[in-house]
C-alpha cells in the first residue's frame, strides 16, 4: 500500500511538472472543488417520460453550473429513468395510482442515494403530485410553479397551454398557473385535444419531428393568438424538441427549461 502511495504522488508529480504547476496549486485546486461541491444541495431527476426531454433537463442544470462557477464545476446531480412504456401503458388503462407508486419508489430511491430534493422532469407526471408529495419527506419541485413565475416575470396575463390530453383536459397543472391570477387557455375541440396528444405520443416521444406536424401545432399556437393570449406554455417538455422562439410571435414558456432552472435554483440555495 505504502508502494502504491508513492507511486501515485510521483504520478500526480510528473503532471504538475508537465503542467508547469506545482503540486501545492493542484492540492488548492481540488480543495476549492470540494468546497463548491459542498456548497450545493443534491438534486434528484426522475426523468425516462420522455428520455430524449431528460437530455435537455440534464444538459441545461449542467450547463447552468459552469455558467455560474465560470469552469466545468458540475452540481451533485442524481438521475433514475422510469418506463415510459409501463407509464404510456398505466395511463391507458387509467391506473394513476400505480403511475403514482413508480414516482414514490424513485423518488425514496433517490433520496436515499443522496438527492435532498426531487423532479418529474415532465408535466404529466405532476397528476398525481399530491399523491406523492404526500409519501415524502422531502420537497418535489413543481413544473407549474416555477412555469407561473416565469409568465409573471413577462407581465403576461393570459396564455395559451399546450401538452397532453390528460394536462389538457385536467387541471392539475393549469390550476396551479391560473392560481396566481394568469388566464390559461386550453383547447376547445376534442379533435385538437387527441391529435397534440398523438404527436406527443407518437412521434416526438421517440426524438421524431414532421414538418406536418410541426405546421399544425403552430396553426393550434395561432388560434391561441386570435383568442386573445399573449404567450404560450408548452406544457410537454417534448414540445421543444419542435417549436422554437423564432417560430413565433408570442413569448413561449419552455417548461423543460424553466423546470431546469428551478433546478438550478435550489443547487445554489437561490
Amino acid at each position: 500500500m505504502a508502494l502504491l502511495k508513492k507511486q501515485l504522488y510521483c504520478l500526480v508529480l510528473l503532471v504538475a511538472i508537465a503542467c508547469n504547476k506545482p503540486i501545492e496549486k493542484i492540492k488548492v485546486l481540488n480543495e476549492k472543488s470540494k468546497m463548491k461541491r459542498k456548497e450545493m444541495k443534491t438534486l434528484g431527476l426522475i426523468g425516462g417520460t420522455s428520455w430524449h426531454s431528460t437530455i435537455e433537463y440534464y444538459a441545461a442544470i449542467n450547463q447552468s453550473i459552469n455558467d455560474y462557477y465560470g469552469n466545468n464545476t458540475n452540481p451533485p446531480l442524481l438521475v433514475y429513468t422510469l418506463n415510459q412504456a409501463e407509464v404510456h401503458r398505466f395511463q391507458k388503462e387509467d391506473k394513476w395510482d400505480s403511475i403514482a407508486g413508480m414516482l414514490t419508489e424513485a423518488a425514496l430511491s433517490l433520496n436515499r442515494a443522496g438527492a435532498e430534493s426531487v423532479m418529474f422532469c415532465a408535466n404529466t407526471p405532476h397528476k398525481v403530485y399530491q399523491t406523492v408529495q404526500g409519501q415524502l419527506d422531502f420537497p418535489v419541485i413543481h413544473i407549474a410553479d416555477a412555469t407561473a413565475k416565469a409568465i409573471h416575470n413577462k407581465g403576461i396575463k393570459s396564455v395559451g397551454f399546450i401538452g397532453t390530453i390528460y394536462s389538457m383536459e385536467s387541471d392539475f397543472v393549469t390550476q396551479r398557473i391560473a392560481d396566481n391570477g394568469i388566464e390559461v387557455l386550453v383547447p376547445e375541440d376534442k379533435v385538437v385535444l387527441n391529435e397534440l396528444h398523438r404527436i406527443i405520443q407518437e412521434e416526438l416521444t421517440y426524438g421524431e419531428v414532421k414538418s406536418e406536424s410541426k405546421a399544425y401545432v403552430l396553426a393550434v399556437i395561432q388560434g391561441f393568438v386570435d383568442r386573445g393570449a399573449g404567450g404560450i406554455v408548452l406544457g410537454c417538455t417534448e414540445f421543444p424538441l419542435m417549436i422554437f422562439d423564432e417560430d413565433l410571435d408570442i413569448p413561449a414558456f419552455n417548461t423543460t427549461d424553466i423546470h431546469a432552472m428551478a433546478g438550478v435554483n435550489y443547487i445554489l440555495n437561490k
